[in-house]
């Protein structure tokens, strides 16, 4: 990213980076949950890993706009 990332903004993409975070370790006891109790819906599973992985994109994303460039 060229531009800076203004103050305010950083703010917001650090306040959306925790927030999908806690979804991701949510969906994580989820996903544990529900394997444990042996008779899963494997439909649901798949679903929960799916946008555990979603989640996952957008916090590489997310963070890369908080991560200077750095010039080598």
């Amino acid at each position: 990213m060229t531009d800076k990332v203004s103050e305010a903004d950083r703010a917001s993409l650090q306040a959306e980076l925790e927030h999908l975070r806690q979804e991701h370790r949510d969906l994580d006891v989820a996903i544990e949950a529900l394997l444990h109790l042996g008779a899963a819906d494997q439909l649901q599973i798949q679903r929960l890993k799916k946008r555990k992985l979603i989640l996952r994109d957008r916090l590489f994303f997310i963070e890369d706009q908080l991560t200077p460039d750095i010039i080598a």
